[in-house]
């Protein structure tokens, strides 16, 4: 017998015996629990939020270079309004109609698992980033459809209540120094009533690099010495360190009062993260990047992390995210859907927020209101979000509570793919 098959026949063998092979064996005293093919829990429940029968008929995309917005409708002529991930939208939106599109024309949208495994699975020779980033944009637009059929918000079809998310002020910048990070901080607090921040060390993917020679512990002692005490800190490090280096600037963190710190180590490198999880007393996150289910399992049963953090767009829309966050609350693990602009990546993540029994206590919302995709966001849908007593306020509407800019729209390149039927 080849090797291959008798590794595979031993291992069926171990399965239809009720074992598993030794090297997957459960810990001692750890109950078994069961993950199904794309991140579904056992007992999983499949959504049905509508009642099937209607077929999408329709898929518009209006793309610019770092933002696409979608539009799917179907053969009863009723709409929903979704969004590409922020970045290279255009090329997402490429890859929508040449490689989603046929694989949701044509389909009933109440089969919204079955959609968007399908449209993952045909997609196994181009893992994954372009694939979910184009997935999301449809997913997302499905989502809205149902709440303009329920006439409901997402949080509510997804068993949450909408009602204002608590925020953390995230700083993008590896430029300012610690007496403007102080500076603005204490500003919007004072002025927005934000009472948590994040701020960034190290410098992105950079081997133990720093923005300038001694910057990260000039931001670690500069901000922690002052705002500690009247402010929850958190930092990113954007995938910078080795594990040794990671786990000195997580003892320098603790030092100064810093309670969260996102991908110490680079992101794909999840027993690096894992080990430092468990060198360090506060608080590790991360899993941002991560666009594989399969993955996230792993991160989850090591565990890698202490607090996940999907984004609702680079994962693929709402129901992978909702399973990444339901493998982790199997594990008593928060989740705080990542948003790091204020396009609809943030819309989508409070709904999300607001329905998973897992939330963490805040939402990140930037701070650098000026930057160039921001400036896009307040031109690209309304009502814009609006921050009250440190708390984001949900649009209540139906579907995503938002409607996009003609304006804008007009401004765009525009691809439709319609179904043959």
């Amino acid at each position: 017998m080849q090797r291959r098959n008798f590794l595979k026949t031993s291992a069926s063998a171990a399965l239809l015996a009720g074992t598993l092979p030794a090297c997957v064996t459960p810990p001692a005293g750890e109950e078994e629990k069961i993950i199904a093919h794309q991140g579904r829990i056992k007992d999983y429940k499949k959504f049905s939020v509508i009642d099937p029968g209607l077929k999408i008929t329709r898929i518009e995309t209006w793309s610019q270079p770092n933002v696409a917005v979608v539009r799917v409708t179907t053969d009863n002529g009723m709409e929903g309004w979704g969004q590409i991930s922020t970045y290279d939208a255009d090329i997402s939106a490429m890859v929508l109609h040449r490689k989603i599109a046929n694989l949701v024309l044509g389909y009933d949208p109440a089969e919204i698992d079955e959609l968007v495994d399908r449209c993952v699975e045909r997609n196994l020779k181009y893992p994954w980033s372009y694939v979910c980033r184009a997935l999301g944009g449809v997913e997302t637009a499905i989502w809205d459809l149902y709440g303009k059929i329920k006439q409901q918000p997402v949080c509510e079809l997804l068993g949450g209540e909408a009602k204002p998310v608590p925020i953390y002020g995230s700083s993008m910048s590896r430029a300012i120094t610690p007496e403007d990070e102080v500076d603005r901080f204490t500003r919007l607090r004072d002025e927005m009533g934000i009472n948590s921040f994040k701020f960034r060390v190290g410098k992105e993917a950079s081997r133990n690099g720093d923005a300038w020679p001694g910057r990260t512990e000039e931001m670690i002692k500069g901000v922690g010495s002052t705002l500690a005490d009247s402010c929850t800190l958190l930092v990113d490090a954007n995938s910078s360190y080795t594990p040794d280096r990671a786990i000195e600037v997580g003892e320098m963190l603790q030092d100064y009062g810093i309670s969260q710190y996102e991908e110490p180590c680079p992101y794909w490198e999840i027993e690096w993260t894992a080990e430092v999880t468990r060198a360090l007393d506060l608080k590790v996150s991360g899993g941002e990047q991560d666009n594989d289910l399969s993955q996230w399992r792993r991160i989850v049963s090591i565990p890698s992390v202490d607090i996940i953090q999907p984004d609702p767009l680079y994962l693929g829309g709402v129901v992978r995210t909702v399973r990444a966050a339901q493998m982790a609350a199997q594990k008593e693990i928060p989740c705080v859907p990542h948003s790091a602009n204020l396009c609809m990546v943030t819309v989508f993540a409070m709904h999300i927020m607001r329905a998973i029994p897992n939330a963490g206590p805040y939402l990140e919302y930037t701070i650098e209101f000026d930057d160039g995709i921001n400036e896009v966001a307040r031109e690209l849908y309304s009502p814009n979000l609006k921050i009250v007593d440190g708390q984001l306020d949900m649009p209540s509407a139906p579907g995503w509570g938002v409607e996009f800019s003609k304006e804008w729209l007009d401004k765009a390149d525009y691809e439709v793919s319609v179904s043959e039927t």
